[in-house]
């Protein structure tokens, strides 16, 4: 199993989302997080001051699944996510050595 999180920029979230129950996706979650890398933040004036905005806000999502189904995931992300300007995001996927379904006590993919 693998752990597939993307940050990306807030109004692709609903792309995103499509795009990923489209290929199968059943379940993600959402964190909306706030962040920086290339994109290093901005000015802004405010009743007169100058101020950083050094954290932009951004949205986390994680999705938890088979082996067979990331490279897909992946690439529905990219697409969907895409605006070909600097802070689109990024992608992380890490293994997963178990999954549990508190409900139920199935494990592995069956709990997905």
């Amino acid at each position: 199993m693998k752990k597939i999180e993307a940050v990306i920029k807030p109004f692709k979230l609903d792309e995103v989302k499509e795009a990923l129950q489209e290929i199968g996706v059943q379940g993600l979650s959402v964190v909306e997080v706030k962040g920086f890398g290339r994109q290093k933040g901005h000015t802004e004036l405010y009743r007169g001051a100058e101020y950083v905005v050094d954290f932009l806000p951004k949205v986390k999502i994680e999705v938890v699944l088979p082996d067979d189904q990331a490279d897909a995931a992946i690439e529905a992300i990219v697409e969907a996510a895409k605006t070909d300007k600097i802070g689109d995001g990024k992608i992380f996927v890490s293994s997963v050595e178990q999954a549990i379904r508190i409900r139920t006590g199935e494990t592995g993919e069956d709990a997905l």
